[in-house]
């Protein structure tokens, strides 16, 4: 058991808060509780659902039957920050109303130093406050503010490993599992080095242990999550490489897929690609996010990589794999972007072919270099250029999705599709999109299906 895990378990901590939440609750102890953001922020709500479980906790999907209302929030651009502020100012009036109601702000927001003031200053209905690494404190931040303290915070950085002895897990056959924490590349548009610290890798043994559970209770999908997975062990005196450690969780038995996010292409090497593509258990798709096809850019952003670099990882992958599926994030309209700095991004879009790219244009978070950056594009410009990067990735990616037409791909049911009755939808191997008509029986569950059909965003079929 880990130190944070034994503040957990502090019994005494535990018996006084369950009788104030007995005490105070006025319908019978329910909490609601948002994540917003990435893959590690829902990991880190599945904790925090589990720490309110055990302090005697039920749940519920809308905040207005809620005793404790909890918005784990994000921070990696202006737009998810606005959203939250958006959510609070609607809160305020329920709150007012039931002033009995505990509302708690965590998360990455909470770990920026701008965010205490604002909130005393504009929300001071707000709280408890705390930040990306002090989960465990919050059975002590909720005596705190039982025992009357006005706005109860900890934005610490705790170096206890938080496992997952807690989690409330949002899936019966779906599992992400935090591999590392925080970031050193300071790339200078992000915030994530600020607001998650520096990496800090996990423990091989407890990682895999926690895999063989996962795997032993019936998970099909494991997500390796980490902001730069590639770098795994870098920190730790005698760890092993990211690259080791998929061939390590790959012995594990079982029925299983093995997923990772996210990369970077200056840590992709060979005995990454080469773990991918020998592994049978690690799915066959790379998410790699270039953000930009222009070595200029590439280079204000300190990405530390070149153009010419990302696509030596993209031939060395397609030379031992035919069609291998990869994916990227790719930014528009960094600061002074040029229309030839664009065109480049363009050209590399239409020669990697990626089957599907998430894209965003570029949003100032302050307190990175980026920020301080003048920039005389304008916004029209940046949203011409976004929409035609979005024409091109649709054509990309309808010819690419062809490949699979007559072949028959394995597939993780995860739902019923919105293309209709009996129609359902999971992903194959290859991170695609598959939809099928089946029985509900097959959620959850790995089949085979023969493709039919290609769209820009996904493929049908029949079951073999």
């Amino acid at each position: 058991m880990t130190a944070n895990e034994c503040n957990i378990m502090n019994p005494e901590v535990q018996k006084q808060v369950s009788k104030y939440v007995k005490m105070y609750s006025r319908k019978g102890a329910v909490a609601y509780v948002h994540s917003f953001g990435c893959q590690l922020n829902v990991s880190d709500g599945e904790k925090i659902k589990g720490i309110l479980a055990s302090l005697e906790f039920d749940f519920t999907d809308d905040y207005k039957n809620a005793d404790l209302i909890l918005l784990n929030t994000c921070a990696v651009r202006e737009s998810a920050e606005d959203t939250v502020y958006g959510t609070l100012g609607n809160i305020k009036k329920y709150k007012k109303e039931n002033p009995g109601v505990i509302l708690i702000l965590c998360g990455c927001m909470a770990q920026e130093p701008k965010t205490i003031e604002k909130i005393k200053k504009h929300y001071p209905f707000v709280d408890i406050l705390f930040g990306t690494s002090a989960l465990s404190q919050l059975p002590k931040l909720l005596l705190e503010h039982y025992e009357g303290k006005k706005l109860a915070f900890d934005t610490k950085e705790y170096k206890e490993e938080f496992g997952a002895s807690y989690q409330i897990r949002e899936s019966s056959f779906k599992a992400s599992v935090p591999i590392m924490f925080g970031c050193n590349n300071f790339c200078t548009y992000c915030i994530v080095p600020y607001v998650r610290g520096r990496e800090r890798s996990r423990n091989a043994e407890v990682i895999i242990q926690e895999v063989k559970e996962l795997v032993k209770n019936g998970y099909k999908e494991i997500m390796l999550l980490g902001q730069n997975v590639n770098s795994y062990g870098n920190d730790l005196p005698d760890g092993m490489s990211f690259s080791e450690l998929l061939r390590e969780l790959n012995k594990i038995e079982g029925d299983f897929w093995i997923r990772f996010m996210s990369s970077h292409p200056k840590d992709a090497g060979k005995d990454l690609l080469d773990a991918i593509l020998e592994c049978d258990k690690v799915g066959k798709h790379l998410h790699l996010p270039v953000q930009c096809g222009s070595n200029s850019v590439l280079k204000r952003m300190n990405r530390n990589y070149t153009a010419e670099k990302y696509k030596e990882i993209v031939n060395y992958l397609r030379e031992r794999s035919e069609g291998f599926a990869l994916s990227s994030d790719i930014m528009v309209g960094f600061p002074n972007e040029t229309e030839e700095e664009f065109e480049d991004t363009l050209k590399l879009v239409e020669e990697v072919k990626f089957d599907n790219i998430f894209t965003f244009i570029y949003s100032k978070r302050s307190g990175t270099k980026a920020a301080e950056m003048e920039d005389i594009t304008t916004d029209a410009e940046k949203r011409i250029r976004m929409d035609r990067l979005l024409k091109l990735q649709r054509n990309v990616a309808t010819e690419n999705y062809k490949r699979f037409i007559g072949t028959v791909v394995r597939v993780l049911v995860e739902g019923e599709s919105k293309q209709g009755e009996g129609w359902l939808f999971g992903k194959s191997s290859a991170y695609t999109i598959v939809e099928f008509k089946g029985d509900k029986s097959f959620i959850g569950t790995f089949v085979d299906v023969k493709i039919t059909d290609a769209r820009n965003w996904a493929v049908s079929g029949e079951l073999v």
